[in-house]
């Protein structure tokens, strides 16, 4: 770490070291509801229901009962499961990702930070290896907040025991990257695995 500034590195999960594609759990779903495709992504994924399940503000049960009542949904929940989970796959960028984050782990103390509900978090942990080169690994549905919340970045640095300056930090999505910015921390949007070693190099940071 001579020369560099930074001392910590935190990366982001989803899009980053594991990809998602929800259409594959609304396409499954469609066939369980008289509610289309699009009223499902709006009911079910991109709603406040879906953000107090990822700050564990309500439990996976309670999350799966106002989801059956508001998508009219002909599942119980032992079937409900693996729909909601089988939406994760691991991409070449994210392998190259994995890699680079086991090259850093050498060096830097590293951190997972990511907005994630506690069936997501529990089944990547159990069928993938994405998490071995992390000791620390921040999830919003433990901490009871989400990003872009200015708590969630500063509880992730004092775990690290870094200083936001001295701290990289990439995601997938500008807005949480510039929340996190705002905060001092060397912030940079992820837009791909030659993208973030500029980004990496760019910041100082030795790979060696």
């Amino acid at each position: 770490m001579a020369g560099s500034s930074i001392q910590a590195v935190i990366f982001d999960l989803g899009n980053v070291l594991i990809d998602f594609d929800y259409h594959i759990a609304i396409n499954r779903i469609s066939q369980f509801t008289d509610k289309s495709p699009k009223q499902i992504f709006g009911l079910f994924f991109d709603s406040q229901l879906t953000a107090l399940f990822e700050e564990g503000k309500i439990s996976p049960n309670d999350f799966f009962l106002r989801v059956k009542e508001m998508l009219n949904l002909k599942l119980d929940y032992e079937s409900f499961l693996p729909i909601w989970n089988d939406i994760f796959f691991l991409s070449p960028k994210n392998l190259q990702v994995y890699n680079l984050a086991r090259l850093l782990n050498k060096n830097y103390p590293l951190a997972l930070l990511s907005n994630i509900n506690v069936l997501h978090l529990d089944y990547i942990k159990k069928k993938f290896s994405v998490f071995d080169h992390f000791e620390n690994i921040i999830a919003s549905c433990d901490m009871k907040m989400r990003k872009p919340d200015p708590l969630i970045y500063q509880k992730t640095l004092d775990t690290l025991g870094a200083l936001p300056q001295n701290t990289f930090y990439t995601d997938d999505r500008p807005e949480l990257v510039e929340s996190a910015n705002r905060l001092g921390l060397k912030g940079f949007v992820f837009k791909g695995v030659a993208q973030l070693n500029k980004d990496i190099i760019a910041a100082g940071i030795s790979l060696n």
